[in-house]
């Protein structure tokens, strides 16, 4: 996601991955519609989709949580947001949303069933933007677009969450650019051993231990530029290129630390899209529209493409 002032919004903003899944009938999502029209005014930013045909995105104006069915475009939010931001948001098997709070500095998870807030986290502090989040097995991780840290939400033994997070300082060669949006998106690597971490202001990519030692993975030279969103399924990265309408797909290596361009997957109806979630052979993308002023009567919607 990005900051949501003026010029630096329009440029390179972004965030959030989600977790991919089959659909639940055999070529039935092939029947879904393409375009997903939002409420007016709703600002979406992250997405994400579980194991059924339903996608939850976050709203940049108030927070609201929005519930989106695939099936029939249909649309309801769910969970009252706090007033400040909703960025990238992520859903688990637990069908708990685990939703970054962008310049509020915080986190909350909220149940994905009923809209209840299970917990609050401040972890930011002044001049934090909280980002984007990554879902492992026994951790929720989250970028800080203004500081050089991740932050950490360790699980209990049955997922139980924690009542305060871990701040990870990031090292190695990730540099925080002053002034700049800096980390964004973030995924686990194929083997989920590591993180994967975007970095708007340089295009690079990292390769992110739990220590935070960062590592820059090997692209052949290519620059995500306005990189954002970012998405793992199997071996196959999808990066947002939000602000140059586009997603830039990679063949990785099992550690992440390498990756071959495959291809680019473009769409004329493309208006900004921060992040990407999966369902089926389709990706699902939120047309942020940064380069659009925000009003109460700004229509947006969500843009189904096939996954290549």
């Amino acid at each position: 996601m990005s900051r949501m002032s003026g010029a630096l919004a329009a440029v390179v903003v972004g965030l959030s991955l989600v977790t991919a899944a089959p659909a639940t009938a055999e070529g039935a999502h092939h029947r879904y519609p393409t375009e997903l029209p939002l409420p007016d005014g709703f600002r979406p930013e992250g997405i994400a989709i579980g194991d059924e045909p339903t996608a939850y995105l976050g709203s940049l104006a108030d927070g609201d949580i929005l519930r989106l069915d695939l099936r029939t475009g249909r649309s309801a939010v769910i969970s009252q947001g706090p007033g400040t931001p909703s960025v990238g948001l992520k859903v688990d098997r637990r069908d708990r949303l685990f939703v970054a709070g962008g310049n509020a500095g915080n986190a909350r998870v909220v149940d994905a069933r009923n809209g209840a807030v299970l917990k609050s986290y401040e972890f930011g502090g002044p001049g934090a933007f909280v980002n984007d989040v990554a879902l492992t097995d026994d951790a929720a991780y989250f970028t800080d677009s203004s500081k050089a840290v991740l932050y950490k939400i360790a699980f209990g033994r049955r997922g139980e969450l924690p009542d305060t997070a871990t701040t990870i300082p990031l090292t190695g060669d990730f540099v925080l650019v002053p002034d700049s949006f800096n980390s964004n998106g973030i995924a686990p690597t194929p083997d989920r051993k590591a993180l994967l971490v975007v970095q708007s202001s340089t295009g690079k990519l990292f390769r992110v231990g739990d220590d935070g030692v960062a590592a820059t993975v090997d692209l052949g030279g290519q620059a995500l530029t306005a990189g954002d969103g970012l998405l793992v399924r199997g071996r196959t990265l999808y990066v947002v290129q939000n602000a140059l309408n586009r997603v830039a797909v990679f063949a990785l290596n099992r550690a992440g630390t390498s990756g071959k361009p495959v291809t680019t997957i473009t769409d004329e109806r493309f208006d900004v899209p921060t992040t990407v979630a999966a369902f089926g052979d389709r990706l699902y993308l939120p047309n942020a529209r940064f380069g659009t002023p925000p009003t109460p009567t700004t229509p947006y919607r969500v843009i189904a493409v096939p996954n290549r």
